[in-house]
């Protein structure tokens, strides 16, 4: 599986997603609960525990990356995010169709997913710094030929920050998965292609106030 990485930026820093970070993120989770309509984030101790149980098992498969969002001025966690459906090109191609087959140090494309913030993190940049980060260590580190993004479709605000990375949008796929409110989900696919990134890159890097505006 990829090295694990803490990734650190002026904000927040990303640090990998371990068993002792759930009572920390059982308390960002229990802010205000109202902001995760269209958002499935687990409630209580025992639902964050299973959380963090599968995304290790996950990781453990080289199929996933987790991490908790630690907010740097208050040195507290207040989320977390991965990166996921990890996908690996290099090599024999598994045999038969369809089965994970082995994987190796360096994924090919990967998702954004799974990111959500306690809500008095939302709206202070933590978001976007985050999606910073992960972005520059799949395209500058593992050099990925794609990043995709996804939102329930009628997520209006989560959309929006997406579509504010710069990300394209693919199109939407209906009836993709079961939705955090138990209904049937649409589905917005969004993607960042490596040589869309120096321009996404430069994009994020002024409006995160990391170089000045020309």
């Amino acid at each position: 599986m990829p090295a694990l990485v803490t990734l650190s930026g002026r904000l927040v820093r990303l640090e990998p997603l371990s068993p002792a970070a759930i009572d920390d993120l059982v308390a960002a989770a229990s802010e205000d609960r109202s902001t995760y309509a269209f958002t499935r984030v687990p409630n209580g101790r025992d639902e964050m525990a299973s959380y963090v149980e599968a995304a290790l098992a996950e990781q453990a498969g080289g199929r996933t990356m987790p991490f908790a969002i630690r907010w740097l001025h208050t040195d507290r966690l207040i989320g977390a995010t991965r990166l996921m459906n990890l996908e690996y090109w290099q090599g024999p191609m598994p045999w038969p169709p369809g089965t994970l087959g082995a994987v190796g140090d360096i994924p090919s494309v990967a998702d954004i997913g799974y990111t959500w913030l306690g809500a008095s993190a939302q709206g202070t940049g933590a978001n976007r710094e985050s999606k910073f980060l992960l972005l520059s260590h799949a395209f500058e580190t593992w050099n990925v030929h794609r990043i995709t993004l996804k939102a329930d479709v009628r997520n209006a605000k989560s959309r929006a920050a997406i579509e504010a990375l710069g990300a394209h949008f693919d199109g939407v796929r209906r009836a993709e998965s079961r939705g955090a409110d138990d209904t049937v989900r649409d589905t917005a696919f969004y993607s960042i292609l490596n040589s869309e990134w120096p321009a996404v890159r430069e994009r994020l890097a002024r409006r995160l106030g990391l170089v000045e505006a020309a």
